[in-house]
This record gives C-alpha cells, sequence and structure tokens, in this order.
C-alpha cells in the first residue's frame, strides 16, 4: 500500500492548481539544456572544402582581415574589426560581376570555429545571412564550410538567381583559403 493518498492532490502544483509538479517530459538531445535555435530560413548556397591544417591556423587568416587581399579572391578588401555589432567594409567581387562595397554586421563568433555575418538590403526585404565555419576532422584536418543563406521576402528568389556565381566566389575563396593555411601550416610546424 502507498504511503501516498492517490487523487487530485497529487496532480496540483503547489499552491493548489493543476499540472505542475507530476512527470516532466524530457528532450533526451538537449539533456535539459534548451533547445537549440531554429537556423535561419532562406536558401542557402554552399561550398565546402578539406584544409590539411589545424582549426587555429586556418582561423588566424579567418580572423585577420587586414590580409584578405593578399590571399581572398571573393574579398579582395576587408576591414573592421570581429566582434560582435561591428559593422565591417568588405568589397565583393563574384566572377563576371562587378565589384561590390558591403556593409555587414558581425552577428557571432567563435575563434578557430565560426564567423558570422548579416547584411540586410533594401530595407530589409532581403536578409542574409554569410558564415564561416571550420570543423576538426584531426589534430591537422578540418572541413571549411564557407556560405550564406539568403533569407528575407525576396532574399530566396535573388540566392536562386545568382547562387550559381556566388557558388564559384565561395569555391575560389575556399582554395585559396586552402592553399593558404596549408601553406601557413607548413611554415609553422616544426
Amino acid at each position: 500500500m502507498s504511503p501516498f493518498k492517490s487523487g487530485p492532490d497529487l496532480l496540483a502544483k503547489p499552491g493548489g492548481r493543476k499540472g505542475g509538479m507530476g512527470p516532466q517530459i524530457m528532450n533526451l538531445r538537449t539533456e535539459g539544456r534548451p533547445p537549440p535555435p531554429k537556423p535561419p530560413s532562406g536558401l542557402r548556397v554552399e561550398d565546402r572544402i578539406g584544409i590539411q591544417a589545424p582549426a587555429e591556423v586556418i582561423w588566424d587568416v579567418v580572423y585577420d582581415l587586414g590580409r584578405w587581399s593578399e590571399w581572398n579572391p571573393t574579398y579582395p578588401k576587408a576591414e573592421g574589426q570581429i566582434r560582435i555589432g561591428e559593422i565591417l567594409t568588405v568589397s565583393l567581387a563574384l566572377p563576371d560581376q562587378p565589384v561590390q562595397e558591403l556593409k555587414p554586421k558581425v552577428l557571432e563568433w567563435v575563434p578557430n570555429e565560426q564567423l558570422h555575418w548579416r547584411l540586410t538590403m533594401m530595407g530589409g526585404l532581403i536578409k542574409t545571412l554569410r558564415y564561416i565555419e571550420i570543423s576538426p576532422v584531426s589534430a591537422s584536418g578540418c572541413i571549411v564550410d564557407n556560405g550564406e543563406i539568403f533569407g528575407g521576402f525576396m532574399g530566396p528568389s535573388l540566392g536562386k538567381r545568382v547562387g550559381r556565381v556566388v557558388r564559384r566566389g565561395f569555391q575560389a575563396m575556399n582554395q585559396a583559403l586552402k592553399e593558404r593555411a596549408e601553406t601557413e601550416w607548413a611554415r609553422r610546424r616544426p
């Protein structure tokens, strides 16, 4: 026999209201933490590349905006500081397109892992989320995801229109980043 009286008292929250202290459903994927934020919606254009260098070396190349002009064909000019909320000034040079000056806002960055920035155009009708993400696969090898999500009311249609040329730009940038980071890693190794 149970020492607890069955009935509505067990179903009540403190203060006598129902629906409280009973069994709670836990999502095992979040292990008691709040669920991760939903990824932004929109059209994704991305290129991935494997780089034979540690994440720290790749990050050093990405983080040094002042030297992007030395290696980056897609952003031949980049100025500003990588800090949350900072506005960067970058020149976007896509294949067969005129160079555009952009002023994206840094959303988040994690050393050796990621850089995300946002660009809002046409009064918010087009919102893009630009990302460079570094994922280690070994002590001296990483996968770099280089992409952009075209969101907002008109973003996906713009993404469809320019997606191929944007992807070619990301491919060129990834290849140049690979060469730069692998050369730097070879120089640093004992």
